[in-house]
């Protein structure tokens, strides 16, 4: 697939103050999936309100999701539902320069696009990337950790796992 999977070009131009509803399809889930390294997005949607601030356009709403994801310890299946709160500005992009620039807080937010048009499909999309957990754990965690000697007080933290192969190949 060329191009984001959830792609809803948003011309600036006709922003009404009305929310848009997005919903993503099959299609656009799977390959959502496939791109997060989830088993399975069974679900993607958003609200949004959107609002023109002169070039630049200020987003808020919500953004729900049911993902499957697998279980950092155990590798079963883990469902994850995510509700979370959605912020976006959306500004003009600006000339590349060679000097060096220095960002405020709020720039960091800001996502730049060209023309007239910005990708809100895509900006939800990564709005749920980061959502996601990398160490997610299903209740099954604890005992594959005691049953596999990574439950020792020795190993606890990130490297605990590094900790126990080592000590199995000594």
């Amino acid at each position: 697939m060329s191009g984001p999977e959830f792609s809803r070009m948003i011309d600036r131009r006709g922003i009404t103050g009305a929310p848009v509803r997005l919903v993503a399809g099959e299609a656009e889930r799977k390959a959502l999936a496939q791109r997060f390294g989830l088993i399975a997005v069974d679900r993607l949607e958003a609200e949004v309100t959107l609002e023109a601030d002169g070039e630049a356009v200020d987003a808020r709403g919500t953004l729900s999701a049911q993902i499957v994801q697998s279980c950092a310890v155990t590798g079963d299946d883990l469902p994850v539902r995510i509700e979370e709160p959605l912020r976006l500005r959306f500004v003009p992009e600006a000339p590349v320069t060679e000097e060096e620039l220095e960002l405020t807080e709020e720039q960091l937010d800001e996502i730049p696009y060209s023309g007239t048009s910005f990708d809100l499909g895509e900006a939800v999309a990564q709005s749920l990337a980061l959502t996601i957990d990398p160490y997610a754990t299903s209740p099954e965690a604890d005992r594959v950790r005691q049953e596999k000697g990574l439950a020792d007080e020795d190993a606890s933290g990130p490297f605990a796992a590094l900790a126990a192969l080592k000590k199995s190949g000594d």
